[in-house]
């Protein structure tokens, strides 16, 4: 519920290939098999008009976004390819089913908007980490929350079709409510260790 990359230490393999460099690995072809998800439950959700079979989808998509992480960190299969992909295939899986809802609750259109305000400001605080520090820090439990509760949120409305209008801009808000919690946390996170790097040099 990334909300989140694929994190651990690099080891060599036993082909004496940095495991950075590999490209097809369980990870990778885990993000893959997400991104080749997201058309088949835009057309089962608009198309088909099956909100069960959507949800079943959407909840296959999430599972594989743990599953992939587990195994890059248990088995030593962390990539430069995998920290692109598994960020890509969340973000677009999630904006992909925001969008879909929005066609039956127009308050979805808000966390639509606002994934993308937070992932510019997240990408752009984590370049300049990444620039000044040369390292890539973890997702942090308020980002993995922020992610499973947007996930129960969208499987909610999914499951209960004739949700109340009331209740579901609840959920909405709560989901809001801890999506830009994580992104100040993450911001204030990201000016510390700039400014300790700056102190130190």
């Amino acid at each position: 519920m990334q909300n989140t990359n694929e994190k651990g230490t690099i080891h060599q393999t036993p082909q004496n290939e940095p495991a950075e460099n590999k490209i097809f690995t369980i990870p990778n072809l885990l993000s893959f098999f997400r991104l080749c998800l997201i058309p088949l439950f835009v057309w089962l959700y608009c198309v088909k008009k099956d909100y069960l079979w959507t949800a079943i989808i959407l909840l296959l998509s999430g599972l594989t976004d743990m599953a992939d992480g587990f195994i890059a960190r248990k088995f030593h299969m962390v990539s430069a390819l995998g920290k692109v992909l598994d960020p890509i295939a969340d973000k677009l899986t999630q904006g992909a089913m925001l969008l879909c809802l929005f066609t039956r609750f127009p308050f979805m259109l808000v966390p639509a908007v606002f994934l993308i305000v937070k992932e510019l400001f997240d990408g752009i605080m984590g370049l300049l980490v990444i620039r000044k520090t040369k390292e890539v820090f973890g997702a942090d439990w308020h980002g993995k929350a922020a992610t499973s509760l947007l996930y129960v949120m969208m499987l909610i409305h999914l499951i209960w079709y004739d949700i109340p209008a009331g209740l579901s801009n609840v959920l909405i808000c709560l989901c809001l409510a801890v999506m830009m919690l994580s992104m100040v946390l993450y911001g204030i996170q990201d000016i510390k260790i700039l400014r300790e790097h700056n102190q130190q040099h």
